[in-house]
């Protein structure tokens, strides 16, 4: 194992600076960053031409343990993120059993230590009668609370307003909302059945789970943490017209009420169901371009914080279900994320300085992380190498998630990761994967 590792000669990209500097990680830290640094340590690596960025934090992804291990596992798809450069994840209640008590939270913690290369948290599943349950909570070992406003997947609706109510009221810590008008849904779905029976185009999914779907769901969260003073995090918002909901007029660590974009809600459009038909069918639905434009000007100008990936992997036999409403919702894109957002850095829509704000700084700030999410001397090392003089393709036999897929294929994204540091521990380097150690539970300065 290595306990000290040297990087010379890098491009430094944090806190909306780019430097040239060395790093000396020792003992799962980042002991000293400097020039010219002459310390001896178990491995250098020479980073002439390369540039270093805080490790991603992810903080929305569905790992599919347990339960749905035909999906995805807590072994493969933190590898993937590894060799993506994300080195944290937040990954939400939806499992099976869903993690709606302490108990059954505690168990995905368990799992996470024997099995995740990366550093990792777990959300507390929200339900309409498990107040005392998510009022136990942690909010120093635990990221946050999670709502499903909106019945994304199995059975987790919180939709009765008294208990709405009291976890507003009353929630210790911060509560991230998935936003989607169920009410709405269901009848725009009987208009479709009744039109095209067993029919429906996937094309029609951003008309079922509509604009209005998203904006009825997201305003009444709004309202609710306005009214409760709660902290309040809206995950993957997916139209233009929800963006009016978010301040940005005062800095990150002012706001109580902050949103998060997903990278498939900036790259895809409606118009990209004609060829991928469901396997870009995800909820909140992938809507047409001008939703696109406008989130990534929302990035821009603060009203939209973070920017995730919702990581949520189907088998392909199950995407390739006959019908609209068989397929299920959800894309894979843990591993991708990152060069996705570099490709917008090659196109000149965001400097690398706000792809790191955005991915790595802001998730830190939001959900109060501790030590992580910047490059600072005493904090963890968890570090990511790109080299972008490269490019690579998505190809499915390079794909290291256990659906074994990507909706990326064939699309060329900009820079390559070669070496993820999670913890001070160089877990990936050139293709190759160092799983001597797990990552480790994160904390919160709360």
């Amino acid at each position: 194992m290595n306990s000290s590792i040297l990087i010379k000669n890098a491009q430094l990209v944090n806190e909306g600076q780019i430097l040239s500097a060395d790093v000396l990680v020792k003992d799962g830290f980042i002991h000293t960053i400097g020039q010219n640094l002459n310390a001896v340590a178990d491995t250098v690596i020479d980073a002439r031409g390369q540039y270093l960025l805080p490790g991603v934090i992810d903080d929305q992804v569905h790992f599919r343990d347990p339960g749905l291990t035909h999906k995805a596992d807590l072994y493969t798809e933190p590898r993937a993120a590894v060799a993506g450069g994300v080195t944290t994840f937040m990954e939400m209640p939806n499992t099976v059993p869903n993690a709606t008590t302490q108990e059954l939270l505690q168990q995905k913690y368990d799992t996470a230590a024997q099995k995740s290369l990366a550093n990792y948290s777990f959300f507390m599943g929200g339900t309409n009668d498990n107040l005392q349950e998510i009022l136990k909570t942690d909010p120093r070992t635990v990221c946050g609370i999670k709502l499903f406003m909106g019945s994304s997947t199995g059975n987790m609706l919180v939709d009765d307003p008294d208990t709405l109510e009291a976890i507003y009221r009353q929630s210790p810590m911060l509560i991230a909302t998935h936003c989607e008008d169920e009410a709405t849904i269901r009848a725009n779905m009987q208009k479709y059945t009744e039109q095209y029976g067993e029919n429906i185009p996937v094309s029609a999914h951003p008309e079922i789970r509509s604009v209005e779907a998203c904006y009825k769901s997201s305003s009444m969260a709004v309202e609710l943490a306005k009214k409760h003073n709660t902290r309040l995090h809206i995950l993957h918002i997916s139209t233009a017209e929800e963006l009016e909901l978010f301040r940005n007029d005062i800095p990150l660590e002012q706001k109580r009420i902050t949103a998060e974009v997903c990278v498939h809600h900036l790259w895809f459009d409606a118009s990209q169901y004609q060829t991928l038909g469901s396997q870009i069918k995800c909820n909140p639905a992938i809507k047409e371009a001008r939703h696109k434009e406008a989130l990534f000007q929302g990035l821009l100008d603060n009203r939209l914080d973070i920017i995730a990936t919702d990581h949520a992997p189907h088998t392909w036999e199950e995407k390739q279900a006959p019908t609209y409403k068989g397929a299920p919702s959800g894309l894979p894109l843990v591993q991708h994320s990152l060069q996705v957002m570099l490709s917008f850095y090659k196109q000149g829509k965001i400097s690398l300085e706000r792809v790191v704000e955005k991915m790595c700084h802001a998730p830190a700030i939001c959900f109060q992380v501790e030590k992580r999410g910047f490059i600072r001397e005493g904090y963890w090392a968890d570090l990511v190498l790109v080299d972008l003089e490269q490019s690579y393709t998505v190809k499915r036999p390079d794909v290291y998630y256990k659906c074994g897929w990507s909706p990326l294929e064939g699309q060329e994204l900009a820079g390559v990761v070669t070496h993820t540091i999670v913890s001070g521990h160089l877990a990936y380097q050139n293709g190759q994967f160092d799983e001597r150690k797990k990552g480790e539970r994160v904390l919160f300065s709360r």
